[in-house]
């Protein structure tokens, strides 16, 4: 059996184009990682694919099935559940369209697991600006988001609705993950803002965002909308808010 300390959880909603390739890619690396797949009901056949892999790889690979789009910060809530409930030390938020590299994986892990790092951020702002085959206005509209969220909040870090990183586990056992409010890109600052206020050390790993090349973005103006709008109801909470505090 190849047991492993790290679960990439990567949400899906009509993958099928990069399922295969992602998991592949993630189970080739030297670094021995499992993955849970959180999918929500594609109707592209997404979770087929994910079944017959599954058969190859019967004990790296795990897939929640739910009915329907419920959220990108449902999904992942429910996999921290799930993965907290075994014995991973380390568990990981991918995308499974290749804009995350799984090869910065190993990189992450190194952050947490002998750097110190309780929460890696696999930052495009980092270094620069890390964004491939973006249009220009929206590498402008998600980095000046970012700015605006470390304004507001006072959150140390550069690129605030990173959806690529890696948790100790303290931080998930820690953090009320049901109190946790936002369910769409919203959620990846809420996550980075509360791990900060419990007394997490939250670091940043440069990386190389890259557009996606197959299948069709989820992401619109809404979201980042949700994301500007929603710090400052997450900053006026804060102040009545008492997070638990890292042991």
């Amino acid at each position: 059996m190849q047991t492993s300390d790290s679960i990439v959880i990567i949400p899906t909603y009509n993958e099928r184009e990069n399922i295969e390739n992602i998991i592949r890619t993630v189970f080739e690396l030297e670094k021995v990682f499992h993955i849970l797949v959180i999918e929500d009901g594609s109707p592209d056949g997404t979770a087929a694919i994910v079944k017959t892999l599954q058969q190859e790889f019967p004990e790296r690979l795990f897939m929640m099935e739910r009915k329907g789009k419920l959220g990108l910060g449902t999904a992942y809530i429910t996999g921290f559940k799930w993965a907290l409930k075994r014995d991973y030390e380390y568990v990981f938020e991918m995308d499974a369209d290749f804009s995350h590299s799984p090869n910065d994986l190993p990189r992450l892990y190194k952050a947490c697991n002998e750097e110190g790092g309780d929460v890696a951020i696999g930052s495009r702002y980092v270094s620069g600006v890390n964004v491939v085959n973006w249009p220009m206005g929206r590498v402008l509209m998600s980095y000046f988001a970012s700015k605006y969220v470390r304004i507001i909040t006072g959150l140390p870090v550069h690129d605030t609705t990173a959806g690529f990183k890696c948790y100790r586990r303290q931080v998930l056992e820690t953090i009320d993950l049901d109190a946790i409010r936002f369910k769409g890109y919203a959620f990846q600052i809420e996550m980075k803002f509360t791990a900060f206020k419990c007394g997490f050390n939250v670091v940043e790993v440069p990386v190389i965002f890259v557009n996606r090349e197959l299948g069709t973005s989820k992401m619109d103006s809404s979201i980042f909308g949700e994301a500007v709008f929603g710090v400052i109801k997450l900053k006026i909470n804060s102040w009545f808010y008492k997070y638990p505090q890292k042991k």
